[in-house]
C-alpha cells in the first residue's frame, strides 16, 4: 500500500459552514504528504480530492468516516485513481 493514489470523495451531510474544508485540510496536513484540495459543492457536499501515498489517503478517509469532522457526516461517496498532480500543497476552494 506504498504506492501513490488519488482519492476522490464527496461527503454529504451539513458540511458546509461549519469550518469542515479547514478541518480536512489541517488533517491532510498533518498526515502529511498529501496534495488535493477541498471545495463546497453547490448540493451542499464537499468534494475532496487528495493524492499521495495510499496508506495515507486512506488515513484521510478515515477521518471523513470517523465522526470527529465538524458538523455532521452523513455519509462518503468515493473513488480512486492514479495521480495527476499538478496540485501546489493541499488547498481550500
Amino acid at each position: 500500500m506504498n504506492d501513490d493514489a488519488r482519492l476522490t470523495a464527496w461527503v454529504r451531510g451539513r458540511v458546509q459552514g461549519v469550518g469542515f474544508r479547514w478541518f480536512t485540510r489541517a488533517n491532510a496536513l498533518e498526515i502529511g504528504d498529501l496534495t488535493g484540495f477541498a471545495l463546497n459543492l453547490e448540493d451542499g457536499r464537499v468534494q475532496v480530492v487528495a493524492e499521495g501515498p495510499s496508506e495515507n489517503c486512506h488515513r484521510l478517509l478515515e477521518w471523513l468516516h470517523s465522526g470527529d469532522t465538524p458538523g455532521r457526516v452523513d455519509g462518503v461517496t468515493e473513488i480512486w485513481g492514479a495521480p495527476r498532480g499538478g496540485y501546489d500543497g493541499f488547498a481550500i476552494r
